[in-house]
């Protein structure tokens, strides 16, 4: 059984904690305006972690440095279930990418150990370009990405 990964806009960490206690998560919500990109597998701490780290130039320990780095705001199942925050920097990064930034940094991406193998380059740039746009409107609505994580 893999890991659910749905990606969306919150208003704030309480707005995002809600989604926890609906059952199917995010897409589940009747909302039409309600942005959810699914990702199966694609989870916000290490891989979207490593991910921040290309886009930004920087080290993954820099990353993880970031006190909203993997910060749960909402949990349930004993862990099974979890709503996390991606960081203001990731979505930013991801906003303020072009096409031809993310179609480059699909290459290294698709090589990190976690996802190594799994889907071509191509195929990455395609999921980042997805990513990006659900940041870009998140952003212009002044909102923040989570992602709702299932077990």
């Amino acid at each position: 059984m893999g890991i659910l990964c749905d990606y969306f806009p919150a208003a704030s960490d309480d707005a995002a904690a809600a989604v926890i206690d609906v059952l199917g998560g995010p897409r589940a919500v009747t909302d039409p305006e309600l942005d959810v990109l699914e990702l199966k597998g694609l989870e916000p701490s290490v891989l979207i972690g490593k991910l921040e780290g290309l886009l930004r130039g920087l080290d993954y320990d820099t990353v993880t440095e970031n006190p909203r780095w993997s910060h749960i705001v909402a949990g349930r199942d004993d862990g099974g279930q979890l709503v996390i925050a991606l960081t203001d920097e990731v979505q930013a990064a991801l906003a303020d990418s072009s096409e031809a930034d993310l179609r480059r940094v699909a290459v290294p991406w698709s090589q990190v150990e976690e996802i190594r193998g799994q889907c071509e380059p191509s195929d990455i740039a395609e999921i980042l370009i997805e990513l990006a746009t659900l940041a870009r409107s998140a952003t212009a609505r002044r909102e923040r990405v989570y992602c709702w994580v299932s077990v």
